[in-house]
Order: C-alpha cells, then structure tokens, then sequence
C-alpha cells in the first residue's frame, strides 16, 4: 500500500485528482546542528570578527557574511530538490540591473522538497540565525528560484528595502569554477558609503549557502556568466526583521550645464552632413519627429571621427565635435529638427502643449550638459531617481562612433521606461554615425544595457567597443 500511495502521489491516472506529497523533512549539516560552533558564531558576529569551524566559515570583510558547505546533510534530498526546480516555469527577467530567468514565489509551492526545504528555512534554520545574530527573526516567507545561463548577470546593489534583515543563497550547481563566471561579488566602499571595487569573490558550489547581512553598504553582484553550457541554479531570498539604521542618502552632484557657445553657421558647414542643412528636409524631420518624439538621423557627420585607445587626452576632432554640440549654430538646427525653443530665433512650437504653455508663462535660457563616453565589456548605466527631478522636459541626444557592424546580442543599447515600470517603451540601438533624437518628459527615465562578453570575441579587437557623445538639451 505504501508503495501504490508514492506511485499516485503527485500525479494523475486520469481517474484519481492530482493529490499533493507531504513535505520531506530538511535535515541541516553538522555545521549548523552544533551548538558548540552556534555559539562561536554568535560570538565572532557580534565582535565583527571572522571565524571557521568545518563545513562554516564567517567573514566580515567587506560586511558580515558566511558560507555553510553541504548545509543540507541528505545528497538525496539535494538532488531530488534540483530536478523539482528543474521543473518549475521560470520567467525571462531583464531591466537596467539584471537580466536571468526566475520563478514564481515559493511560498505555496507543494513539491515535497520544496516543501521542506522552505518550511526547515523559516522554520528551525530561521530560529537558529535569530540566535546568532541577537535579532527575534520574523516568519516571513520570501524565496524564489533564479536560472543563470550563458550572459546572465545581476549588476551591483545593496538588496535593501523595508524589512529585508538577513540575504540567502542557496547553490545547486554543477562543478563550477571562477572561469564560469556567475560569482558573487564583494565590494568595499567609499567615503559617502558608496560601492567602490570588489575585493571578495564568492565562487558557486553545489549544496552550499550564503548569507549576508544586509545593509547600506551590503553592495555585491552576480558577475556575468560565461559558460555556455552550465546553469546557475540558486534558491535565494530573505529572512526578515528590524532594518539597520541607513546613514545620508549620497546625492552625486549633477553634470553642469551650460548656454551655447557663439559659433555661427560656418561649423555646422563644415561637420554636418549638407542634406540636414537643407531647410524643405529639416521641415520634414520636424513633422516626423513631433509626430513620435524621437528620430535618428543616418550619415549625420560629414567628417569621419577617429578616437585613441584612452580618452585621457581627446583627439582635435573630437573637441572640435563636443564644441560642435555646445554651439550656437547647433541649438539652432535643434530646434529646426524637433519644433523646441532652444534658440531665440525658433519659430517652431514645443511637441508637447502642456510644456508649450509652461514656457510661456516663464521664459528661460536653453542650456545644454553633455559626455564623451568609452563603452566596452563590462560597460553599463542604471535607471537614476534624480533624472526625474532635473526639468519638467528634455531632448536626448547620442551620436555613435567605432560602432559598426554593433549587433543588438552584445548589449549597449539605450532603454527608455517609465518610472517604477520594467516595459521598455524605446529602444535606440548603437548606430555607426546615427544621431538619436529622444524628447522626454520628468517621468521617462532610460539606461544603458549591460555589454556582455559576446562583444569581445566579435571583430578583431580582444577589447572591442565604441563612443559616443551623450548631451541633453534644456528649453
């Protein structure tokens, strides 16, 4: 009889209802059933000192974290657990910090190691972390799983966020190695509490847990995962309580801007492509640009850009472009382009009425704050709250060199959401020579997709990337 009941369990013969296992019991290693090594732990946590015992190990460079090998005793029951997530949907995750696959909350999940491994988590594990840390731990339940394949990668953040006390990993992967990626970076921090270079790195192994303390400065990443054939397979989440006292939120000072500088026509003669000057063309950009709010002009430049390997000393040309942006002649052209006021001698009116109307209540100066940007392997940007708060309306604009033949896998392309939303509204792509034109307003924000390591065995350059100049344009 016991063996039919394991047989229906969990399954259907088209006559019986689909009936759920009970959980299987979780059994912890050695290094968290001791109480001996528990109490050294508490100790060496609350003096902030590192301290090793078997399968644990406690660390507190750069913050408060430990790793438990073979944390769950029964080999079985680990490898029963992997093909149970296995086979659970996972969901494509992709925005400015991350991109891999997850699955749905565990919470209710019924699979009988899921089961008992959640209910072993929050139940004693959860009693046994609340005494080594002094902390009454709450009952909680917040854990999922995350697939990370070939690309995949968590960029650097601090997991806060209201209630979060305690962060876990647990690693069901294969043999695994530094060269695979997927490694959980440490890093060290600044002056303003801000994350500065990695100085640990926590390799995958399977059956093993991480924890850390999560904090203002508790700053780490999954770097990027190389290998093509294995999967990072974790369970993660975290364990709640009281939050740790934050310190001033760093406010990064803001790019300066400025007025245009007093170029005439001559420069716009001399670098820009003569179709753009023609006024019966750039009426026709107008009508196109305030049907949509964005365009990209192909060919812009007439003189081809070359950069050096560092940008510590910009090429004359390069110069001469950046002050080409800045000019006078330029904001002019803008505003022929898009229909924006950002020269006095504008007739067009703004694409949008609301901001239209608000300029005519407060006139005010076009200004202008811009970049010469270096991107390669490794290279990214992340959605900034303080962009929403820098002006009611604004034109992007970025104008791509070294960038040809640029495939869209390799990353760099420019995202614009929502605020508080992950749907892409817009997405401009890396374009050799191609100037982009973006009008946005307070509550459209954008980023720069993480570059993977596709970039660098592409082409004949092991370093292979491109610039461009990235300005903002102020009515």
């Amino acid at each position: 009889m016991a063996s039919k009941r394991r047989q229906e369990c969990g399954s259907a013969d088209g006559k019986r209802k689909k009936k759920s296992c009970p959980a299987e019991a979780a059994q912890f290693g050695s290094a968290v059933e001791d109480e001996q090594v528990k109490r050294a732990v508490k100790e060496a946590w609350s003096r902030r000192s590192p301290y090793s015992e078997g399968d644990l190990e406690l660390d507190c460079f750069p913050f408060p974290h430990c790793i438990i090998k073979n944390f769950l005793s029964s080999e079985v029951f680990v490898e029963n657990l992997q093909k149970e997530l296995l086979g659970l949907d996972f969901h494509e995750k992709s925005n400015d910090l991350y991109k891999f696959k997850q699955s749905d909350d565990l919470k209710k999940r019924t699979e009988p190691h899921i089961a008992g491994l959640r209910e072993g988590l929050f139940g004693r594990f959860r009693s046994w972390l609340g005494e080594v840390l002094g902390v009454e731990l709450e009952p909680t339940v917040d854990i999922s799983c995350a697939r990370y394949e070939h690309t995949d990668v968590l960029l650097c953040h601090d997991d806060e966020l209201e209630g979060r006390r305690v962060a876990f990993i647990l690693y069901l992967v294969p043999p695994w190695q530094s060269s695979d990626g997927g490694t959980l970076d440490l890093y060290s921090i600044n002056s303003n509490f801000q994350p500065q270079s990695i100085v640990k790195s926590l390799v995958p192994s399977w059956n093993t847990l991480v924890l850390f303390e999560v904090s203002p400065v508790s700053f780490h990443q999954v770097s990027e995962v190389l290998s093509k054939d294995k999967c990072r397979l974790s369970l993660s989440g975290w364990f709640h309580g009281p939050s740790l006292e934050r310190p001033p939120r760093h406010v990064e000072a803001a790019v300066p801007r400025s007025p245009h500088l007093p170029r005439d026509e001559t420069v716009l003669l001399e670098w820009v492509n003569p179709a753009y000057l023609d006024i019966s063309y750039q009426e026709q950009i107008q009508e196109e640009f305030e049907d949509s709010s964005e365009i990209q002009l192909k060919d812009f430049l007439k003189v081809i850009l070359s950069f050096s390997a560092s940008l510590d000393s910009l090429p004359p040309c390069v110069k001469a472009c950046w002050e080409l942006l800045h000019s006078e002649a330029f904001f002019l052209l803008l505003s022929n382009f898009t229909g924006l006021r950002l020269h006095y001698l504008s007739t067009g009116s703004s694409t949008d009425s609301a901001a239209n109307a608000s300029k005519e209540k407060e006139p005010s100066i076009p200004v202008c704050c811009g970049e010469v940007r270096r991107w390669s392997h490794g290279s990214y940007t992340l959605l900034h709250d303080g962009e929403a708060a820098q002006a009611e309306y604004a034109l992007d604009l970025v104008l791509p060199f070294g960038c040809t033949d640029w495939q869209s896998e390799f990353g760099g392309l420019t995202c614009y959401v929502a605020n508080e939303e992950d749907e892409e509204l817009l997405t401009i792509y890396p374009e050799e020579n191609s100037l982009a034109l973006v009008y946005r307003d307070k509550e459209t924000l954008k980023f720069v997709k993480h570059i993977n390591h596709k970039s660098t065995s592409a082409g004949s350059s092991p370093c292979r990337g491109f610039y461009d100049f990235s300005f903002v344009y102020y009515e």
